[in-house]
């Protein structure tokens, strides 16, 4: 009977680099969060809205388009300004492309009424008929 010895291998030396894919593919998708986000951060309005005590949030519909009026006087067609002659012209063909469209105007509680008629005149003239008026609600004790 002979007797051998096994061969023993040594074991293998711990790993003492650092896996660098899981941290890249975490500051990925931080990257394209970020670049999502961004844009709607930075294009916000700053606008007063008027208070109105029975103001109720409006419900998200295909067919609305999103009007301002800033407090320097500015018109916006949803994110992007507008001279009012432009904005008459989108109006127009906006009534010709989606007759039953729904305009939310908003507008600072700084803006004249006069302006803001003038709005909803030139709205009226390119048959856009339904207009809702954008308000905050009002939680002030009364």
């Amino acid at each position: 009977m002979s007797f051998g010895r096994l061969e023993r291998r040594e074991a293998a030396p711990p790993m003492s680099d650092i896996n660098m894919t899981p941290l890249i593919d975490v500051m990925l998708v931080l990257l394209v969060i970020f670049i999502i986000a961004a844009p709607l951060m930075a294009s916000a309005l700053k606008l007063q809205l008027p208070k109105a005590e029975m103001a109720t949030p409006g419900t998200a519909s295909q067919q609305v388009v999103a009007i301002s009026i800033d407090a320097e006087g500015r018109y916006f067609l949803g994110d992007e300004p507008m001279e009012p002659t432009e904005l008459k012209a989108r109006l127009q063909s906006l009534a010709a492309q989606r007759p039953d469209a729904e305009l939310r105007l908003s507008a600072d509680r700084n803006v004249p009424y006069g302006q803001v008629a003038a709005l909803i005149d030139w709205a009226q003239a390119a048959h856009l008929n339904r207009i809702a008026f954008v308000s905050d609600k009002d939680n002030s004790p009364r």
